[in-house]
């Protein structure tokens, strides 16, 4: 079974699917791997290193996936878009695997229906102990949370840390991180490595335990509902108008006294929430600045913009970096290649070739389409038909 490894062609997306390690190891599994080239130079991964560890070099994207039966992507495949159908070259019967966004695309996901694909959404993969290892979400927002910490460091124009010198002392920089997934864990340790002082809030009760564990304060709205705010999956679940007063007014007066703010609330599938208004904004001192982790999917922060630091009226930066994982393309690509390897073990027997058992519910629930038809109970309304 023939695995290709393309070149991502979205703008900005400088990670690969496969690193020379993780192509080791698909070999290992009876794989054949096929990697277009230069599909690894946005992550400092070369040609040669991928010919070393065994895979074969294709001249280009049409090439590497002309006799693919796997293809692991990081992104969504264009589909017409900039004159790029990715899509139409992939063969029907294909497997593709990837950030295919089913929740937010979903007429990308019945076009992969119609062609014939069977399509996997890694963002799917259950939050269960068996497939920690193929956590994408997890492994990304980790490296997302940290290089906030260091975009907002390096807008702001002073130090983080408190320092005693000859010519007086300089206080530590405030920071607020709101929302204590992976994400905002990750930017309350980086924060505190810089030497800030640190703060955090989140809807979820279970959070707070862990903000102190990190050795930041807790800003607690009302512990009661807050314990009702995480879905099964562990993701937080959208309050309701009373609880985002309360916690607006709380985190209003403590941005009266704070120098940096990392806002990382997503909800899957849902426009993110406002985290910051205009008001808000407002009381935030000149040279504040606020990064808005969630600007991709409408934005945590009033006024943020895609690829853009905007600086409002009273001298706030709003940084609004999309895809900040990418900013740290070769570490980002070794954890995302990892979580695919681990993914895929699920798909193949001892021989190299496919099986696809819906049994498993971590295949089951990452499972998009199959046989024509969009067939993840999330997502399924009614067949999709074959062209």
């Amino acid at each position: 079974m023939k695995v290709a490894i393309v070149k991502e062609r979205r703008a900005l997306e400088r990670r690969v699917a496969a690193t020379p390690e993780t192509v080791k190891r698909l070999l290992g599994l009876k794989l054949e791997v096929v990697v277009e080239s230069g599909a690894g130079a946005g992550a400092f991964f070369g040609d040669d290193a991928y010919a070393e560890s065994g895979a074969r070099i294709a001249r280009d994207e049409e090439a590497a996936l002309g006799e693919a039966d796997v293809v692991l992507k990081v992104q969504r495949p264009l589909l017409d878009e900039g004159g790029i159908d990715e899509l139409s070259s992939i063969r029907s019967g294909t497997v593709l695997i990837g950030l295919l966004q089913p929740l937010e695309r979903a007429a990308q996901i019945e076009a992969y229906a119609r062609h014939g694909v069977i399509a996997f959404a890694m963002e799917l993969i259950p939050r269960i102990t068996r497939a920690q290892t193929m956590d994408v979400l997890s492994s990304q927002a980790n490296l997302a949370g940290y290089r906030a910490v260091l975009e907002a460091a390096t807008e702001f124009d002073r130090a983080l840390p408190m320092m005693m010198t000859a010519a007086g002392t300089i206080k530590a920089a405030r920071v607020l991180v709101m929302g204590a997934g992976v994400a905002g864990l990750q930017a309350i340790a980086t924060a505190r490595r810089l030497g800030a002082i640190v703060s955090a809030t989140d809807v979820r009760a279970a959070a707070k335990e862990q903000v102190e564990s990190l050795g930041a304060s807790f800003l607690s709205v009302d512990e009661a509902a807050q314990k009702a705010a995480e879905t099964a999956g562990g993701y937080a679940r959208e309050m309701g108008e009373d609880y985002a007063r309360r916690q607006q007014e709380l985190v209003t007066e403590t941005l009266r006294k704070t120098d940096i703010v990392i806002c990382t609330a997503l909800i899957p599938g849902r426009k993110a929430p406002l985290l910051i208004t205009e008001p808000m904004l407002g009381v935030l001192a000149p040279g504040s600045v606020v990064v808005d982790l969630a600007v991709e999917a409408g934005g945590n922060v009033a006024g943020s913009r895609p690829g853009e630091i905007v600086t409002t009226a009273n001298g706030v930066k709003i940084i609004g970096h999309p895809n900040l994982p990418a900013h740290i393309a070769a570490d980002a690509s070794r954890l995302y290649a990892r979580n695919l390897l681990s993914f895929l073990t699920l798909l193949v027997d001892g021989e190299g070739k496919l099986k696809i058992d819906t049994a498993d519910e971590i295949v089951k629930a990452a499972l998009l389409t199959r046989d024509g038809a969009v067939v993840n109970p999330v997502l399924a309304k009614s067949p999709a038909p074959v062209s």
